[in-house]
């Protein structure tokens, strides 16, 4: 049972105070009616459910007021996200089998969890709702009768014989001007405040609901976001483990085998051939330079001192400088900065996202320009490399693009590819900060 968000996941703009006044206040003021009518329903059907359970009648009719406080449920899922101010989620309720028989269908929802948290929800929210609903009736009744108090103070009787208003017993008189100061000074008080206890009022209705009918399904939804980041972990180091052993078997180790060759035969014609001994040393001499290279290759592939020393714009300059053809760098200079350095691991992660891309349109692209950019967009990091290639890039077909997906879903974050047939290419990945 996931969680399914049934809207977009991008970031809801804040209302204005006033139209978010009167969207509280109609959630709160809706909640009571419809906290009663689930109340009424449901008590009974359980009740009758349980009395008759022991006729075989109440089965039925249990799973019946299961099914009807799922679609109360769904409702109060609807009106949610005015409140909250989040994406509406949904659970995944468990299905029938394919093929199952009546009686099979009518324990489904006895076996499902959330289906008896709408039940529970259905039945208690009726407290919450009659609380805050007097709550917000009592602050609004107050804000309108004390600020336009002074409208309609010459109809009410006054107080006669040993009564006194409230204005005589603070020791204000009872003059017209201290009635109506007080009771209007009362209105603005409810009418400022007004705001924020119906905020509050709604939020503590929501935030119950959301507890009982969304709160297991976020659970399990983050428990799978979370298997899933780190099977794509395991597949990144695995992926990182296999290339690295064969770049070391196809380049270092074969150069070591043939430095040892060479080393063995100039040994043997030291005493014969002086001179051939010194052609294959000064042979020895250049592939140990290139074993060298390699790797300080391979090393700037796993963990490359710039990045560590100087941060990520100067690491991502270096790869620009190795590049086979002209890149543009757009990176934001203050992620290089003692004060605007990022983790080490979102880094780390960008560095080989832009790595890999650019190894990639070097193999595959057939391009003749490319484009990196890195830069903080809210809260999160943005990196896009580009091209002018040939297209057609897609992460089913491979090309490192699997290995640069496993990565940056490892680090929590997520990765596009935009790449139609004849190009331009390009690769975006958001890392959260």
């Amino acid at each position: 049972m996931t969680a399914v968000a049934a809207t977009s996941d991008q970031p809801t703009l804040a209302p204005s105070i006033p139209r978010q006044l009167f969207v509280d206040s109609g959630y709160v003021l809706l909640g009571l009616p419809l906290a009663v009518a689930s109340f009424v329903v449901l008590i009974v059907g359980t009740a009758v459910g349980i009395g008759l359970v022991v006729t075989v009648i109440g089965l039925p009719i249990l799973s019946g007021t299961l099914y009807t406080a799922r679609g109360l449920a769904d409702i109060e899922r609807l009106r949610l996200p005015a409140v909250l101010r989040q994406p509406r989620i949904r659970p995944h309720y468990r299905l029938p089998e394919a093929g199952a028989n009546a009686w099979r269908r009518i324990f489904v929802p006895m076996r499902d969890a959330q289906s008896w948290l709408d039940l529970a929800h259905g039945i208690l929210r009726l407290v919450a709702a009659a609380a805050t609903f007097l709550v917000t009736v009592i602050w609004w009744a107050a804000a309108i009768a004390g600020s336009l108090y002074w409208v309609y103070d010459w109809a009410l009787p006054r107080p006669s014989g040993e009564d006194q208003d409230l204005a005589q017993l603070l020791g204000l008189g009872d003059s017209t001007t201290a009635r109506i100061g007080l009771n209007t000074a009362l209105g603005v008080f409810f009418l400022i405040t007004l705001p924020i206890v119906v905020r509050g009022c709604a939020l503590l209705q929501a935030s119950f609901a959301k507890a009982m009918l969304t709160g297991v399904a976020e659970m399990r939804d983050r428990i799978t976001v979370l298997e899933e980041q780190k099977r794509a972990a395991v597949s990144a180091e695995a992926s990182a483990l296999r290339r690295l052993e064969r770049d070391i078997h196809d380049g270092p180790q074969q150069r070591l085998v043939r430095l040892a060759m060479d080393l063995s035969r100039a040994r043997m014609q030291l005493a014969s051939d002086p001179e051939a001994a010194g052609l294959t040393i000064d042979e020895a001499v250049t592939q140990t330079r290139d074993t060298l290279a390699e790797l300080r290759a391979l090393s700037r592939g796993i963990a490359p001192p710039i990045l560590v020393d100087r941060g990520l714009p100067s690491a991502l300059a270096a790869i620009a400088g190795r590049g086979l053809i002209p890149i543009e760098l757009q990176v934001d200079p203050q992620l290089g900065t003692p004060g605007g350095r990022l983790d080490p691991a979102v880094e780390n992660t960008a560095y080989f996202v832009v790595s890999e891309a650019l190894t990639n349109v070097a193999k595959h692209a057939r391009a003749t320009e490319a484009v990196v950019a890195v830069a903080r967009q809210g809260v999160h990091l943005q990196v896009r490399v580009g091209d002018d290639g040939q297209g057609g890039a897609h992460l089913a077909k491979g090309h490192g693009l699997a290995g640069i997906a496993d990565r940056v879903r490892a680090a929590g974050g997520e990765l596009a590819v935009i790449s139609p047939v004849g190009g331009p290419t390009e690769i975006r990945a958001e890392l959260p900060l």
